[in-house]
């Protein structure tokens, strides 16, 4: 009998203590946790698809972005390699139809596509990156989003300037052959405000550098890719950086390093030292986790999404990645971030207009003083048809990019740069 109550009262004590433990309250503030954001779905357009690494570096940002908001890859249907035709719209009108809540497209003339959709489809948000029209619409639906990534291209660029001083000092080249060549999609204001900065982050440190553009007229070609940056180490270029999408910059270079010619590596986006391990330095990225954290989590508490969205070191939307160690010393890795601390604080202004000049400029607004510095540039900074100049952006000594808007129009030849006139 004894054991017979014994067993009842363990039973019993189970229960109440069953009874007493509280399943804890849900973090009313985390995304991700109640039966509304597991329905929620974001659909995603782009370009190409995991084997370019543009589209990567936007894949992986969406993957980190989806985890830190409580979410699963369930909930993301990709569109991959949609051109930038009506193809994109058909994308654009499939996600909807398929339940997104928001429907997100990574390449500039996707642009008009999905706008068009917006339109149509006014409850669903659409985001767009590199894009220019936002604000024009001032839809409540249709957002751009870009980042501040010359910040990080003028940092790539004080790497560059330390390997071509690190050159010099050793005897490898003259100071007079400290010449960067630089492979180019477009000449587009992102890609001419990339290379810019890139330049003048290495000039900052090795004066005597000169650059020479060539482009490709495609965002991602290969054999393309690969034979401008051999034909700009031909040209006498000792150091290659590039604003296109596939690896043949950077193998071209890694031929040519094993092949006795000089020809350092600066990439974009994606780290290129297991592509080039002899060639390589570092890329310059964009990291778009911070946008689609902030935007995918407002979506999904019903808030106000930026017009018109544009990130840089301070919220962790550009860097540097990929350091080669095999090239860059621990002391020049020291230069390197206390340059990035000045640019943080302000000290260091990017397109600081006394840190270069201007011969000519294919603009009637622009002036210049007596020694060649910028002193005003109307920008197309509100984007039309005719790319009519329309916005003040030199002020205080500085051109200000990507404050109209985030989209880049820094589209300016600078002295010292030569670039080629795309086929």
């Amino acid at each position: 009998m004894k054991k017979f109550f014994a067993v009842l009262l363990a039973v019993c004590l189970t229960f109440a203590m069953a009874a007493c433990t509280k399943t804890p309250a849900p973090d009313e503030n985390k995304p991700g946790q109640d039966s509304a954001d597991k329905d929620f779905k974001i659909g995603i357009i782009l370009l190409h698809n995991d084997t370019v690494g543009y589209d990567k570096n936007f894949i992986d940002a969406i993957d980190a972005a989806v985890k830190e908001l409580g979410l699963s890859q369930s909930q993301v249907i990709y569109k991959k390699d949609v051109p930038e035709d009506a193809k994109c719209y058909d994308a654009c009108v499939e996600l909807a139809e398929e339940g997104c809540d928001v429907i997100f497209a990574d390449s500039f003339s996707h642009e008009a596509h999905v706008l068009k959709a917006a339109k149509e489809y006014p409850d669903i948000q659409f985001l767009h990156a590199t894009g220019q029209n936002a604000q024009i619409e001032n839809l409540p639906n249709f957002h751009n989003a870009f980042a501040k990534i010359y910040e990080a291209r003028y940092l790539a660029g004080v790497t560059a300037g330390l390997q071509l001083n690190k050159m010099i000092a050793d005897g490898v080249i003259t100071a007079e052959q400290a010449k960067i060549g630089y492979v180019g999609a477009w000449p587009f204001a992102e890609v001419i405000s990339g290379y810019t900065s890139f330049f003048l982050g290495a000039r900052s440190i090795c004066p005597s550098a000169t650059m020479e553009v060539t482009y490709t007229s495609s965002w991602a070609d290969y054999a393309l890719e690969k034979e401008a940056a051999n034909k700009l180490i031909n040209d006498g270029c000792v150091l290659i950086s590039e604003h296109a999408d596939t690896n043949g910059s950077p193998e071209a270079c890694e031929e040519a390093m094993k092949n006795g010619k000089l020809a350092y590596h600066v990439g974009y986006n994606i780290d290129f030292t297991n592509v080039a391990p002899t060639a390589n330095l570092v890329s310059s990225k964009i990291n778009w986790t911070p946008y689609f954290v902030y935007a995918f989590g407002n979506i999904m508490k019903g808030e106000k999404v930026d017009t018109d969205w544009c990130g840089g070191f301070a919220e962790g939307s550009t860097l540097l990645i990929g350091y080669n160690n095999a090239n860059v010393t621990e002391e020049m890795k020291a230069d390197i971030n206390a340059v990035e601390e000045k640019i943080k604080a302000g000290e260091i202004k990017v397109f600081d207009t006394s840190t270069f000049t201007v011969t000519a400029v294919a603009n009637d607004s622009a002036k210049t003083d007596a020694d060649g510095h910028l002193t005003e540039y109307m920008a197309d900074a509100v984007a039309d048809e005719a790319f009519t100049p329309d916005t003040q952006v030199v002020n205080n000594g500085e051109f200000q990019e990507s404050t109209v808007r985030s989209a880049p129009y820094f589209n300016i030849i600078i002295d010292g740069v030569t670039a080629e006139n795309p086929s």
